[in-house]
């Protein structure tokens, strides 16, 4: 928090960053007692349900100390109100209950999109970067945080592959300021929406989001760099190595870029016949900057696009509960757990007239694994309950059915817009105090791939001999 104490101080916001110090101070108190009282010498106590309680709860925990500031400056009397932004920027969802983006000092704008980069890989991720010392329980951290089916380890150790990840993170945080500086944007600005790309965030420091700039060059910067967020980056770390072969053959890559590529041809199509925009490069720029926006669940807008046609938004819909792919900053259900799915459904249908035949489920050239299809299709089923079951709770406020779908899937995929009161041009400000708490668990449930927080709450996880 000394970050965004420095901007308020740079811009003369003295009660904001006293209101960061205030908050700051005690934490490093209690993360150095934490500290002093953690045994790093070994580890071999750590069990893999140590490491999905300290993900887990650490999450929850640290929502609530990153919304403080808000409450105790004023920008955010409320603590759910704070806590909802909060959640909703480390688990770079991008909903907000702000209805006057613009009214808010410049150090907590700075807070918002900073909570986004960190969120980008994880909290604790980032922690093991940082402090060797809890590399000891690391991979078991690790695997109940990082997002996909399964978990690509680049290097040797854990705190090696945190290291690397997290070169590659800051590398294009660094190159897309750069770039939006040279476009015409002043430092801040660049360095907020740098963060909101590359972390697939959204929160952008104005209401109109990225349509406030109208520049070909700003929306065509953050579109490119909202994809490069989008890939697995372990294949970053093959790209630098030299093995950039194994890169370019990659199954879920090739699937991620067609899928990019299709949906922006079609709405653009269908933009340019409704005659939505003008010609056909007005009809593109929208439609890619879009498709980047909602495939990466990023949320930044150049239009409001819940005005498009119907086909639109439910090509957008779609890209919504799809995600980018595994390993990347993304939300979602993950490029690669549709594509089993989809190879699974394809293995079906051939077996109805080859009963016989043995025929595995392949991603390329590799054999997947049946208890690696079994996770895919247990999450997948997961999704769908957790997501009816919200449904309905948000129902009983009385919005439109749409409104509650997209508030859900918005919230758990880590979207942030949704389409009509909480579209692109609205917010999430209306709902009751117990709606926005269940969207923000949601939301942290969404970012750990639901297990990781649900397993909380199961008898089976408490029992001391598991």
């Amino acid at each position: 928090m000394l970050f965004p104490s420095a901007v308020s101080l740079l811009y003369g916001e003295r009660a904001e960053a006293t209101a960061f110090l205030l908050c700051g101070l005690p934490m490093v108190v209690i993360g150095g007692w934490v500290g002093m009282h953690t045994d790093a010498s070994g580890g071999s106590g750590l069990r893999m349900r140590d490491g999905f309680f300290i993900v887990g709860s650490s999450w929850l925990i640290l929502s609530l100390a990153g919304a403080l500031p808000f409450v105790l400056s004023g920008s955010i009397p409320s603590i759910v109100d704070a806590y909802f932004e909060t959640a909703s920027g480390f688990t770079t969802t991008g909903a907000t209950i702000l209805r006057d983006v613009e009214a808010l000092p410049r150090g907590m704008l700075f807070w918002r999109s900073l909570t986004h980069w960190l969120g980008g890989m994880g909290i604790l991720l980032l922690t093991i970067a940082l402090l060797p010392m809890l590399g000891i329980g690391g991979q078991k951290i690790m695997r109940a945080e990082t997002t996909g089916p399964t978990m690509d380890k680049v290097t040797f150790t854990i705190n090696d592959t945190a290291k690397v990840l997290y070169k590659i993170y800051a590398g294009m945080t660094v190159l897309q300021i750069t770039l939006l500086v040279a476009g015409g944007m002043n430092l801040f600005d660049a360095a907020v929406h740098a963060f909101g790309s590359v972390g697939t965030g959204g929160f952008s420091i104005y209401n109109r989001s990225i349509g406030h700039y109208g520049s070909l060059y700003i929306d065509m910067v953050i579109a490119v760099f909202m994809l490069a967020a989008g890939v697995n980056f372990s294949l970053y770390y093959r790209l630098f190595t030299g093995d950039a072969s194994q890169v370019f053959r990659d199954f879920e890559l090739k699937i991620y870029l067609r899928i990019v590529a299709g949906a922006t041809a079609f709405i653009a199509l269908m933009l340019l016949w409704k005659g939505v925009y003008p010609g056909p490069g007005e009809s593109a720029r929208h439609a890619f900057f879009q498709v980047a926006s909602i495939i990466t669940t990023t949320g930044y807008a150049t239009a409001d696009f819940d005005l498009w046609p119907a086909a639109c938004k439910m090509v957008l819909f779609g890209l919504m509960i799809s995600g980018p792919c595994a390993s990347s900053t993304g939300g979602g259900i993950k490029v690669i757990r549709l594509a089993l799915i989809a190879k699974l459904i394809q293995r079906g249908v051939y077996r109805r007239t080859h009963p016989d035949a043995v025929v595995p489920v392949r991603a390329g050239d590799r054999t997947v694994p049946a208890d690696v299809m079994s996770g895919v299709v247990g999450f997948i089923l997961l999704y769908i309950a957790v997501c009816v079951a919200g449904f309905l709770l948000l129902s009983l406020e009385n919005v439109s059915g749409i409104t509650a779908a997209s508030s859900v899937i918005a919230c758990i995929s880590n979207i942030g817009p949704g389409f009509e009161s909480v579209g692109p041009v609205g917010n999430f400000a209306f709902y009751s105090p117990a709606s926005k708490m269940l969207l923000s668990l949601l939301m942290i449930a969404g970012r750990l791939e639901l297990y990781t927080v649900f397993l909380l709450f199961t008898p089976a996880f408490w029992n001391r001999n598991r």
